[in-house]
């Protein structure tokens, strides 16, 4: 086996295996060159090459996302480690480890007019848990003889490499954040050895169990007398053994638990479309009262960030008299009224809260539930007449997933018609929902894939896909990878928010319509390319779409720009 003859080198990837860090995403690049062999000569790493940066970033957070361990990104110098940055965003928020590694330049060679150089060090500073800013090793110096900037021998550099990378591996275990570990080579970049010359094999870094320390018998007194009590989950990963415990609760009459499609938890007695519920209130001439009647006493959330707009308002104006958060990091004031956190993972304190819970009587389930069956009857209602559309095709889509599938889903509008209907339990959904934005979804999608052991089907809008296009230059797509693309020829999602009017300004700036569609991409990357233009041709093509074939599939379907909003604002007053 190679080594770098560079000893920082050296260090950085021994500290990634001696963690078990065996995911690496490449971008090519001559300055990263010395760690780019210490992992590619390494049977122990698996590397993955990605060409453009951001699509490189977004497709490790992918694969962090469902390997639930930290991923390596390596880069050059210069500006392609800044196309990391939306990435790096998303996990510091979405709670995901990625270990973000930089070639730099030299400290002497900064901001003297050298090609392919910036100001790296702790670039990222905003949104990272740590930055690990390298000395330059002695040994690789240049010949003019610049040691690095405290002069230090090569066994101070070595001693204080070792302890950025301490702390840099310790944070990224236990805080589940990304953090940075730059790196400044100095020329030859293309050395190797047959033995390492550092001794060291890095410290491994173990992950911190999440305690219940909190005394509950106080808020289980709470709870038990409250007669009204709402449990809200946003993003979170599937869980068999969190689902159990929630089960039991929602079989209390004073309780409804309120969930999102990126919540992955399941019950008939479950509220799966918050919307649906607060949209016809919005829209009553009672409202004031019903929404006090809404109103919890006690508000229970856990999980990622919330996609609902309505409950968000909802909760600000109508707050509850006490707001409880779980989780093992921070809490979220995002009704602007939390009273107490508690610093554990749900499943534990579920585990502990259930063992006193005692259901008073109530009628705040019965209620919510009538309106709740109310609206389902309707939407189905409402499905049976409404023209060829986004709504109606999300609606045949949802129908048509097969069992056991991962989904994927893009930002905008996707998520928030996902929100509208019952997904089959059995699917795994995701959504980068730490910022919310629309780039680097396919990306993230098939980094996700790689790991999933079951198929994955990615769901898109039309600009989200196009500014993500490069996420298919790769050769790791599965042939069983799906993509669905709803193309409304530009942003549709506008046209539903207040304040839009139907002029050339809005078309150009916002909604930004286009007529460009998937097959010359499709013919690009060699994917098999289908496509639908109305009920009729969707139906068709979703009957070999998730068949098995050779290489991986996008069904493009084309859906009236004009029409979208109209019919999905409708959709409220219709189950009003």
């Amino acid at each position: 086996m190679k080594y770098s003859s560079i000893p920082s080198a050296q260090t950085v990837v021994s500290h990634c295996k001696a963690n078990g860090i065996n995911n690496i995403v490449i971008s090519p690049g001559s300055r990263n060159a010395p760690l780019t062999i210490g992992f590619s000569e390494d049977p122990s790493f698996n590397c993955y090459s990605v060409v453009d940066e951001r699509c490189a970033a977004f497709f490790a957070l992918g694969i962090a996302q469902q390997s639930k361990k930290p991923v390596a990104l390596l880069c050059s110098s210069g500006s392609a480690l800044l196309n990391y940055y939306p990435a790096i965003a998303e996990a510091y928020y979405s709670d995901i480890p990625l270990v973000v590694i930089t070639a730099d330049r030299p400290p002497h060679k900064i901001d003297i007019g050298d090609g392919q150089t910036i100001r790296q060090e702790n670039v990222f500073q905003n949104h990272i848990g740590y930055s690990a800013n390298l000395k330059l090793d002695i040994r690789n110096t240049n010949a003019i003889g610049i040691a690095d900037s405290e002069g230090s021998p090569q066994a101070s550099i070595q001693e204080y490499n070792e302890e950025q990378l301490l702390k840099a591996f310790t944070i990224v275990f236990q805080d589940k954040v990304p953090v940075h570990i730059n790196v400044p080579f100095e020329e030859p970049l293309y050395g190797v050895v047959e033995k390492p010359m550092t001794s060291t094999i890095g410290a491994v870094i173990k992950e911190q169990e999440s305690l219940l320390v909190d005394d509950l018998d106080h808020f289980t007194q709470l709870w038990n007398t409250a007669k009204r009590k709402m449990i809200l989950v946003g993003v979170h990963d599937p869980s068999h053994e969190v689902q159990q415990l929630l089960d039991s609760v929602a079989n209390d009459p004073s309780v409804i638990v309120f969930t999102e499609t990126t919540s992955n938890l399941h019950h008939p007695n479950f509220f799966g479309s918050i919307d649906s519920i607060i949209a016809p209130i919005e829209k009553s001439k009672n409202k004031e009262k019903l929404f006090e009647e809404l109103r919890p006493e006690i508000l229970l959330t856990f999980g990622g960030l919330i996609v609902s707009k309505k409950i968000k308002a909802f909760l600000r104006k109508f707050t509850p008299e006490q707001h409880w958060h779980i989780d093992p990091k921070k809490a979220n004031n995002t009704f602007f009224c939390l009273s107490y956190h508690f610093r554990v993972n749900p499943l534990r304190f579920f585990e502990v809260f259930n063992r006193g819970l005692v259901a008073p009587p109530s009628n705040y389930f019965s209620f919510w539930e009538r309106i709740k069956k109310g609206y389902q009857v309707k939407r189905q209602e409402y499905m049976e007449q409404i023209p060829f559309s986004d709504m109606l095709a999300f609606y045949h889509i949802f129908k048509n997933i097969p069992i056991g599938y991962q989904l994927q889903l893009a930002n905008s509008s996707t998520i928030r018609y996902a929100q509208l209907f019952d997904l089959d339990p059995s699917l795994h959904v995701f959504c980068n929902r730490g910022t919310s934005g629309i780039d680097g979804s396919t990306s993230t999608a098939i980094g996700a894939s790689i790991i999933h052991k079951d198929p994955t089907l990615f769901i898109s809008g039309d600009l989200s896909f196009f500014y993500d296009s490069n996420a298919l230059w790769n050769n790791h797509i599965r042939p069983d990878f799906r993509i669905i693309v709803l193309n409304n020829e530009g942003g549709g999602i506008f046209r539903i928010l207040p304040g839009q009017e139907d002029t050339q300004n809005f078309e150009t700036y916002f909604e930004t319509v286009h007529q460009m569609d998937a097959s010359h991409l499709c013919k690009m990357y060699q994917m098999e390319y289908q496509m639908a233009e109305n009920e009729q041709e969707l139906g068709a093509e979703l009957t070999s779409f998730f068949g098995k074939s050779d290489k991986p599939k996008l069904l493009e379907i084309k859906t009236p720009r004009v029409l979208n909003n109209k019919i999905l604002l409708s959709y409220f007053d219709f189950i009003s």
